[in-house]
């Protein structure tokens, strides 16, 4: 099968752009917002089209723009638990604008490098980071080694230093 070339995404934006808008709109509820993913799934088929073949144009933009509304809503669940952690500190802690702006931004960054790694590394670095568990209870809930908790550390703060 050839390649995915210019004309042929040419040709597909023109036949498919206004369904995956739609079908984007009624999953959102956000004509706007959809027409910014219906975008970024056409800027991310272009940067991919050497490694791409068409077998069926909608299910390649379905496809896609699913992978786009995952990071969307994971993104918005991140926005949505620093905004409530933030409702709670006093006025007096609150961070500045442009700090809350960092720290959302950081977070989203984090959770796309964690995103990489395997659950379980996930999980782990998770309840070592934010329950501070110790490697013997995350090994005693997981059903692992000690060992292994390392090893799944290991690839977390891989993960994390990776985005630095």
């Amino acid at each position: 099968m050839p390649d995915l070339n210019l004309d042929a995404i040419e040709g597909m934006y023109r036949e498919h752009h206004g369904w995956l808008h739609e079908w984007l709109r009624r999953r959102l509820g956000n004509r706007d917002r959809a027409a910014d993913l219906a975008h970024d799934t056409f800027v991310r088929i272009l940067d991919r089209r050497e490694r791409l073949y068409v077998l069926e144009a909608r299910r390649l933009l379905a496809t896609v723009a699913k992978g786009l509304l995952i990071d969307h809503y994971r993104r918005a669940a991140l926005e949505q638990a620093w905004l409530d952690a933030l409702a709670v500190l006093p006025p007096t802690h609150a961070p500045s604008p442009e700090a809350r702006v960092a720290a959302l931004q950081l977070l989203a960054e984090l959770d796309r490098a964690l995103a990489t790694i395997p659950l379980r590394a996930r999980r782990t670095f998770l309840m070592a980071q934010l329950e501070g568990l110790g490697y013997a209870a995350i090994a005693e809930r997981h059903g692992v080694s000690v060992r292994s908790v390392q090893n799944d550390m290991t690839l977390a703060w891989r993960a994390c230093y990776a985005i630095a």
